[in-house]
């Protein structure tokens, strides 16, 4: 079955086909010329279904989106929901002020949230969540992957997100663990 990944994100739109292809699902990217929909809802779980219930009306195929990102305890959960739109600029950008509103505090404790909202060909909507724990660090490493990845260290792995192989990644990320939910979901529904 063919969905439409609900993102002009490339790096995510590659790490989701990635999975989902492991699923057996076909994605297609959001056309360019999608409009993006206004995420005004209060937690991941409705931003999610926002994105999805906007790709399925402008497509017409049955929909996936994500909504993603980085609660640091700390900072009462942020960014959060906001972690895309912390600050204006690029992922760099957002990561030196989060390193900035950091500066002074020991509890460096955080985890990736990822809410999955699935618009299947009836219309029903499914949504899981996946979470993976993780510490801030003070200071990036690693060039791979995306957002918040090179501050993200997971300690069972020793490293950050951006050191680790996107295999790797996909198998115990946020992401990941929501996508299999959702493949769980989804058995016997297609």
């Amino acid at each position: 079955m063919k969905f439409v990944l609900a993102s002009h994100n490339k790096k995510k739109i590659a790490e989701m086909a990635a999975i989902l292809g492991a699923l057996g699902v076909e994605v297609v990217p959001l056309p360019e010329d999608a409009p993006e929909p206004a995420e005004d809802g209060a937690t991941f779980e409705e931003n999610a279904r926002i994105k999805a219930v906007s790709a399925a009306g402008f497509t017409g195929l049955p929909a996936i989106a994500d909504d993603s990102g980085l609660c640091v305890d700390a900072l009462g959960g942020a960014p959060g929901i906001y972690s895309a739109r912390y600050c204006e600029g690029a992922d760099r950008a957002r990561n030196d002020l989060l390193l900035r509103n950091m500066e002074d505090q020991d509890d460096r404790s955080c985890r990736f949230v990822c809410a999955i909202a699935c618009i299947l060909p009836d219309g029903e909507t499914l949504t899981v969540r996946g979470e993976c724990e993780g510490e801030l660090l003070r200071e990036s490493h690693g060039a791979g992957g995306f957002g918040y990845d090179p501050l993200f260290y997971v300690p069972a792995c020793g490293c950050t997100f951006g050191e680790l192989p996107p295999e790797t990644k996909n198998e115990i990320s946020h992401r990941g663990r929501a996508l299999r939910k959702l493949k769980e979901a989804l058995q016997g529904r297609l």
